[in-house]
């Protein structure tokens, strides 16, 4: 008998109705005003997607407070006029029938003072950023305001949170063997290391009961003493413990490159959005390519990359289980999903391209995204909104 392709049936996620299993991963957007306000272009990209078919959006990182930031354009939930506008957002896309969470993050060492106007803090000094290590204190601010966020995000109507626990931002920094060398209570051993996770979700249960609270790990770090499979295994059931009611399955930190998102190294963009460099001859710029191609070799392979450590993941554990990473056709999803590797699959430069790609694949009309990983939409976030390059700089940086 042919087993049942399960891809676009509805999945329950602590109560959460996704219609399909193919989900949008969170992608930061820059998309909000100077006050962390969501814009009338975030809405329309949200709409579109919703209309494309997604089972569910998982929105760009929400900073829980303004020392958190990453540039100007990051979006914020601490103030009742971003509550009301999100509110808003979340009806329109309720209307439409997709559930939408929102993703928290304290982006740490990976903050610039220059555009928080405040001191970057992370758990350790460490050479991967300039940050200086955190009081208790501080700590203890941190953990509030993930509490207040986690409060805010279900005000705004928003069917459940992501906290981010990957991608070397703060909570990331923490549960790191690598960037956590704390000796106190807040590093040392797993426990420890997980303690700030698991105090987030102690004192945001008793506000918020059962409200959805999933999160977003590395499942492996490609870097010295960086996380392990085994030890994302042991966050994870650590997770589970705490009341967690789903896990997102990343990679990488910035330390590591493009580890996150493999591909091409976007040389060329890199190059356009550096005044300094961009006045180069032409011959100039084609050196640093080479150069930046043999200095920054891309890890393998460029597909997938993730799904080993889900799979080990979602045996270990009795929560839903979503992979992110490399996934780019029909056929890799629906083997992931039918031989249960993971319970959702999630997509990111895909949808930046086809925000219909859902209903494309659904239609048999398609089968592989378009999206060919020239990764210039990562380095032309610093400047411009989230959009498509397709390897092409454009006219105003070129």
């Amino acid at each position: 008998m042919e087993k049942k392709n399960k891809v676009f049936e509805p999945i329950k996620l602590a109560g959460i109705t996704f219609p399909n299993r193919i989900i949008r991963s969170a992608t930061y957007e820059g998309m909000s005003d100077e006050n962390g306000k969501p814009t009338e272009q975030l809405l329309k990209k949200y709409i579109a997607l919703a209309k494309g078919g997604v089972g569910g959006i998982i929105t760009g990182f929400i900073g829980v407070n303004e020392q958190g930031r990453s540039g100007s354009h990051m979006a914020l939930l601490n103030s009742n006029e971003n509550i009301e506008a999100y509110k808003e957002l979340t009806q329109k896309l309720h209307d439409i029938g997709t559930p939408i969470i929102a993703q928290l993050n304290h982006c740490g060492g990976q903050t610039k003072k220059e555009d928080t106007g405040m001191q970057v803090i992370a758990p350790s000094k460490i050479s991967d950023y300039k940050a200086r290590e955190m009081t208790r204190a501080e700590i203890l601010e941190v953990i509030e305001a993930f509490v207040q966020g986690i409060k805010d995000a279900k005000e705004a109507g928003f069917d459940g949170v992501q906290l981010h626990l990957a991608h070397g931002y703060l909570l990331s920094e923490f549960v790191s063997p690598r960037m956590n060398r704390r000796t106190d209570e807040w590093g040392g051993n797993t426990e420890n290391r997980f303690r700030i996770v698991k105090t987030i979700f102690e004192k945001a249960r008793k506000e918020v009961g059962n409200y959805p609270i999933i999160v977003k790990i590395n499942g492996y770090e490609t870097l010295k003493n960086g996380m392990s499979i085994d030890e994302s295994i042991k966050i994870a059931k650590l997770l589970e413990k705490v009341g967690c009611n789903g896990i997102e399955v990343s990679n990488g930190t910035i330390k590591a490159g493009l580890a996150t998102m493999r591909g091409n190294v976007p040389w060329e963009m890199i190059v356009a959005q550096n005044d300094r460099l961009n006045k180069m001859p032409r011959f100039a710029k084609s050196i640093i390519g080479t150069v930046a191609e043999k200095a920054f070799p891309q890890p393998q392979p460029k597909s997938l990359y993730n799904l080993d450590a889900a799979t080990a993941i979602k045996k270990a554990v009795n929560i839903p289980v979503i992979v992110v990473g490399g996934i780019t056709n029909i056929d890799e999803i629906e083997d992931i999903i039918n031989q249960n590797k993971s319970d959702l699959v999630s997509l990111c430069r895909p949808f930046i391209l086809e925000s219909d790609l859902v209903n494309k694949f659904k239609a048999g009309l398609q089968t592989k995204s378009k999206c060919i990983q020239c990764n210039f939409c990562i380095i032309g976030i610093e400047k411009a909104p989230l959009r498509c390059y397709y390897g092409k700089v454009p006219a105003r940086v070129a």
